[in-house]
């Protein structure tokens, strides 16, 4: 696993946000008999041919701990009420739900451990809002794979809040970008030049998803952690199930992507959700489904379902679509994804 590192050490304490100090100056006309001084002309700072960065260095780590404060407090008592302040998005739904998961397993399944600690970072070169930055942890100390953080500021007086994570998937190359104190351009969902666009990227991966090699995009996407855990997982329920039920999955974009930023090469770093619901449906020769307490607790109390259980899951994917002739196919980075919500019938 390999992100590229563009910032300091995470707790540098040489971190300065760079300031620019304006001074004025009011001078007098002095006119002397027989000469005269010409006055000072006026040499402003050159106007930079591009934005800059939406965020520093030393600002986006501020971010981070603040966001890492309000996660600590809320997992500390397994109550959501105060994430709202910091999380947003896909970040809130699955931190909720695992709070649920949590009191409902009597602590045996605690929420995901997110480090806070950023190894390199990505931030857009905008003037514009929402602002997304994003985030590559260093590893946690439980030896799981480093994070993506996704940061998002929806208007220019609101928080840095998380909007998201994603599992740095084995021997992802993470795709340079340029340094944090420059920022990367941003593109919009239908952006041209690239191998496809960051919309339709999306919209075909969750399609390969959805139906494996079976897919016609299927021969655009390298293989994947993500996607292989997803269709080993769908393959055990499926087994286990055998002729008492059938299971039943949809794959869908929820929204367009949250953030596109161009890549030194003319690629570009895609982020979206993915919104994955699966159902569990019995024959029509009747019988019921026992609902383990974490799929109850989000049903109502459901303990058996007479019909069908559905799960709803909200998962982040981060894409590196290579630009426009590349030979390359696109790569998924950074994916996860996390039950939210459940349903009985």
């Amino acid at each position: 696993m390999n992100a590229t590192r563009h910032a300091a050490a995470p707790g540098a304490a040489s971190r300065r946000r760079p300031g620019v100090l304006l001074v004025t100056a009011v001078l007098p006309l002095l006119v002397v008999a027989g000469c005269s001084t010409p006055l000072p002309t006026a040499d402003p700072e050159p106007v930079p041919a591009v934005p800059p960065p939406a965020v520093s260095v030393a600002q986006a780590q501020r971010v981070l701990d603040a966001v890492a404060d309000v996660v600590a407090a809320g997992d500390e008592t397994n109550d959501p009420a105060g994430l709202a302040a910091r999380l947003e998005g896909p970040a809130l739904a699955i931190r909720s739900a695992e709070y649920v998961r949590t009191v409902a397993t009597g602590g045996a399944r605690p929420p995901t451990v997110l480090p806070f600690d950023e190894q390199a970072l990505i931030v857009p070169e905008t003037d514009t809002w929402p602002r997304v930055q994003l985030v590559v942890t260093e590893q946690p100390a439980d030896l799981q794979a480093p994070r993506v953080l996704v940061l998002r500021q929806s208007a220019p007086r609101e928080q840095y809040k998380l909007w998201g994570w994603a599992r740095l998937l084995p021997s992802a190359q993470t795709p340079a970008t340029a340094a944090p104190e420059e920022g990367s351009p941003t593109l919009p969902p239908d952006a041209e030049g690239l191998l496809v666009t960051p919309r339709d990227a999306v919209a075909q991966y969750t399609d390969v998803l959805a139906n494996g090699d079976a897919s016609p995009h299927v021969g655009s996407f390298a293989p994947d952690a993500f996607r292989s855990a997803i269709e080993s997982e769908r393959s055990g329920v499926v087994t286990q199930l055998g002729d008492a039920a059938t299971l039943s999955q949809t794959y869908a974009p929820k929204g367009e992507p949250v953030v596109t930023m161009q890549t030194a090469d003319g690629g570009a770093i895609v982020v979206s959700e993915i919104e994955t619901t699966t159902t569990v449906t019995l024959p029509p020769t009747g019988g019921s489904i026992q609902v383990e307490p974490f799929y109850s607790a989000l049903a109502g109390g459901a303990t058996t379902a007479g019909t069908s259980l559905t799960r709803i899951f909200a998962g982040v994917v981060v894409m590196y679509v290579p630009p426009a002739g590349s030979d390359a196919q696109v790569q998924v980075l950074a994916g996860e994804q996390s039950v939210t919500g459940a349903a009985t019938a």
